[in-house]
């Protein structure tokens, strides 16, 4: 690959086409060309009327920059600055993994959770490890009398949250804390979406471009799940659900952890391709004494 342009003038069908022997997707390139022509990634149209229309210079070899960036590898979303999440614009760059579709699923079950009878309408939720803040804004969109709070270790997350809360008006506590070391009260709602790639595994080239620390959890990807599991049940109203994004291949392990620290209703929830993605359980309400044991 050359990062030189050559020097005659392209159509955009051209450069399209240029993009395409890259290696990119049809997709990529239109939307990789509307960014480099300061057009939104809606006016996809625009590109199909006006196929003959030459690229302006400095457009055109930014948009040769670019394709070879995302041929190498770079998220669509990183060239772009934005990626869209549960009907959000969000502002994404390579401080913060990439929202996937995936987690909209752990949105959705949250939701749900919460119109249950009995939660109240400003119930306290906590997101662990917020990264752009999808979980904690589409949320807060979707619902928002909720208090909701985002935790994430990385001061430089919490600017991409922050600035994505502001972009939205929508109202989130930020906090910078390790899990739950700086967490205080007790919420209705946990929810998370943590690191659970094993160290060694063999896609994590793939991801080279995302901030590993937010991938990465250990020889198993357990690590953070274990610790968040563990800790979660001081942090909960009883009755109170702590709900987990995990790996395609780890909700058995995930619900035994649940189990074994005494959750109730353990269940997975399972994505838009069939495979559970979540897990979770409830924290079960104190058991009362009963006459006989407060009887002298």
């Amino acid at each position: 690959m050359t990062d030189a342009l050559p020097v005659t003038t392209l159509t955009c069908a051209q450069a399209l086409t240029a993009a395409r022997t890259l290696g990119l997707e049809r997709l990529d390139a239109q939307l990789l060309l509307l960014h480099a022509l300061g057009k939104p990634g809606a006016d996809r149209a625009w590109l199909l009327t006006h196929d003959t229309t030459p690229l302006p210079g400095e457009a055109a070899q930014y948009f040769h920059t670019l394709s070879l960036r995302r041929a190498a590898g770079e998220p669509l979303a990183y060239l772009v600055g934005s990626k869209e999440f549960f009907g959000l614009d969000l502002q994404v760059d390579g401080r913060v993994l990439v929202p996937r579709p995936d987690t909209e699923t752990l949105v959705e079950w949250a939701l749900q959770q919460l119109a249950e009878a009995g939660i109240p309408a400003s119930a306290r939720v906590l997101d662990l490890g917020t990264g752009s803040g999808a979980i904690a804004l589409a949320l807060k969109k979707t619902r928002p009398a909720l208090d909701v709070t985002a935790v994430d270790a990385s001061s430089d997350a919490l600017a991409v949250a922050a600035a994505n809360a502001q972009q939205h008006q929508l109202p989130v506590h930020f906090l910078q804390s390790n899990w739950f070391k700086n967490v205080n009260g007790l919420f209705h709602l946990i929810v998370s979406n943590p690191p659970y790639v094993a160290d060694a595994d063999p896609h994590l080239p793939a991801l080279r471009h995302e901030p590993v620390e937010a991938l990465t959890a250990g020889k198993d990807g357990l690590d953070d799940l274990r610790r968040i599991i563990e800790q979660a049940p001081a942090h909960l109203q009883p009755q109170g659900w702590l709900l987990l994004e995990h790996g395609y291949d780890q909700a058995r392990a995930v619900c035994e952890l649940l189990q074994q620290r005494g959750f109730a209703d353990v269940q997975s929830r399972a994505d838009l391709a069939g495979i559970p993605r979540c897990s979770g359980g409830r924290r079960p309400a104190p058991v009362l004494p009963t006459n006989s044991q407060t009887a002298g």
